[in-house]
């Protein structure tokens, strides 16, 4: 009957500073009680050390988790419940995470999944990345991040944000308002970025100046964009001419990440998804980055993670009856 019982182990991990621990334990140890629901082990607190006990591997990974939260804190950041869960989640790639964080002037941003991280490192290395997958997986909030990273140290000149204005059919005349009125409604989730980035009066002074530019994807048209970090967000919702267009304006040292999410085309019916088009066309073509993440890597609340799982589910099956019919 012992034969049946899985091996455990008991470990124990001490920290050296005591005042970041009940910030690394959480209000009423809720993190170490957030790990234990996760990896299936028992984490025991006493002094500053935490014990763990449970199956080798789970240990390991209780282990690393502890590490990585412990390490952003001696770093200046806090910890909540949000980057626990982004712990267990990288607990397998250890310090690969921490080495490809993204410093701004407001916000220090490491992965929170395995495809996060390779998005990020395809961004560093890829002059052309594809973002593919479900809101709330970092697509645009990353890529922005990146842009204004890249800017800061000096290895771009500007930023140019974009997106294709569908819900005015990009005829934007008949809008009320100036130009920048007209096209903000459309546009608003990048500014909610940027300021995620950068002070409000440093935004509010590079779109001044035009070092950061936001503007529908219209106005690519002719334009070559050199020295610059370009991001076409909701790209789903490009024709494959407007999806040329904005391709052919890379320029020299300049760097483009497209983003979309192709379960989300608002396109007339039977009109074909440039973004769809131009994944057939440049699957294998060199210096192209494409990441596509899925409902695992919905880092936003627990319950957009769901929901996003439900909505595939139902239309796997439709899917599954339109055929079997």
């Amino acid at each position: 009957m012992s034969d049946d019982i899985a091996p455990t182990i008991l470990s124990t991990r001490e920290f050296e500073d005591n005042s970041l621990l009940q910030m690394l334990f959480g209000p009423h140890n809720c993190h170490l009680e957030r790990i234990e629901r996760q990896l299936g082990v028992t984490l025991s607190a006493i002094g500053n050390s935490v014990s763990i006990d449970g199956a080798p591997d789970r240990v390991e990974e209780a282990e690393a988790v502890l590490d990585a939260l412990y390490l952003r804190l001696k770093r200046g950041y806090p910890v909540e419940s949000g980057d626990v869960d982004a712990a267990l989640r990288m607990s397998g790639l250890g310090e690969a995470g921490s080495a490809l964080a993204i410093v701004t002037r407001k916000r220090h941003i490491q992965p929170r999944t395995p495809l996060q991280a390779e998005y990020m490192k395809a961004m560093e290395n890829k002059e052309l990345v594809f973002g593919l997958g479900p809101a709330g997986t970092g697509k645009t909030y990353l890529a922005v991040a990146k842009a204004v990273s890249m800017m800061i140290k000096g290895e771009v000149d500007r930023i140019i944000l974009s997106r294709p204005a569908v819900e005015a059919g990009e005829r934007l005349g008949f809008l009320p308002g100036d130009l920048r009125e007209k096209v903000d409604p459309y546009l608003r989730p990048l500014y909610d970025a940027l300021h995620d980035m950068l002070p409000g009066d440093q935004v509010a002074k590079k779109l001044a100046s035009g070092d950061i530019e936001v503007a529908p994807l219209a106005f690519m048209r002719g334009r070559t964009l050199a020295n610059a970090f370009v991001i076409l967000d909701e790209a789903q919702n490009t024709t494959p001419v407007q999806m040329k267009m904005f391709l052919t304006r890379l320029g020299e040292n300049s760097r483009m990440v497209v983003t979309g999410d192709l379960s989300q085309i608002d396109l007339p019916p039977n009109t074909k998804s440039g973004l769809q088009d131009c994944l057939d066309v440049l699957g294998n073509v060199e210096g192209v980055g494409m990441v596509r993440f899925t409902d695992r890597d919905v880092v936003r609340h627990g319950l957009v993670s769901r929901i996003v799982r439900a909505y595939d589910a139902r239309e796997r099956q439709k899917k599954d009856s339109g055929e079997s019919a």
